[in-house]
């Protein structure tokens, strides 16, 4: 199975439309990512304010305009031009003052220890070179740097919600195209050992799942698939939060060490 990038290219202007797919990492998932990259960021005791951030493949700037409006410094890097102009947009729009630029995470276009933090939510399963991406954002992070990512394991469970339910199941599938590969997948020991060998100290993974045990859930699922109810309600009504489960998806944090 060949993931198909270029989806975000083409439906890609419609990030913030809440009844634009993409907008289902939105609704509660970005506020979870955020809410426990923050809790990290505490018991660090890093204050936002004043620190450089780096988003690795921003997309259309959720977590961009999370950190930003925290008061960190934040540059978004993305391949996809279409999602950068919808990104830029939407920050001007709301004032926010956040540089965006074209760039893949195995050759991220930034100086080297330029930023204090970085983080790399949905991204991971998706590049070509994962190793390759880590060592990069190693490179763009100071000393003691915080890195913060959010990924998809490589399990039963994963392959049932992201590839059957999502993309391949006629009657369930979200997306007409394929998103996601099953093969990348990254377990937390694989994602580890690589973290490892590029320069950082793993300090935590948790999981990142829905908290809402509502049996009506399936029915907003369905009614989401028919256009009754739109992509960032159906986010929200699922409370992403942090699980002590790793099973589905995953989030956590590392440290750049010094060289």
């Amino acid at each position: 199975m060949s993931i198909d990038n270029g989806v975000y290219d083409r439906i890609g202007s419609g990030w913030w439309d809440e009844d634009n797919p993409l907008n289902m990492l939105q609704g509660s998932m970005t506020p979870a990512r955020f809410d426990y990259f923050a809790s990290v960021m505490r018991d660090h005791g890093r204050s936002p304010d004043g620190l450089r951030g780096l988003d690795v493949g921003c997309g259309g700037g959720f977590m961009s305009e999370r950190f930003a409006r925290a008061g960190v410094t934040v540059l978004g890097i993305d391949p996809s031009e279409v999602s950068l102009a919808t990104a830029r947009k939407h920050a001007e729009t709301n004032g926010l003052p956040i540089e965006y630029r074209t760039g893949f995470g195995e050759e991220l276009p930034v100086d080297d220890q330029a930023f204090d933090i970085a983080f790399c939510c949905d991204v991971l399963e998706h590049v070509s070179d994962l190793d390759k991406v880590i060592s990069e954002t190693a490179r763009a992070l100071k000393p003691g740097g915080l890195y913060f990512f959010d990924t998809i394991n490589r399990t039963w469970a994963a392959n049932l919600l992201m590839i059957k339910l999502m993309q391949d199941w006629r009657f369930t599938r979200v997306f007409d195209t394929a998103i996601h590969d099953p093969t990348m997948f990254i377990t937390p020991n694989e994602l580890s050992e690589a973290l490892r060998r590029n320069g950082f100290v793993v300090c935590e993974f948790v999981g990142l799942a829905p908290h809402t045990a509502n049996p009506r859930i399936a029915i907003d699922f369905l009614r989401t698939r028919i256009g009754r109810l739109s992509f960032g309600e159906f986010s929200r009504r699922l409370h992403f939060g942090k699980t002590k489960s790793t099973a589905a998806s995953y989030m956590g944090y590392a440290v750049r060490i010094a060289d």
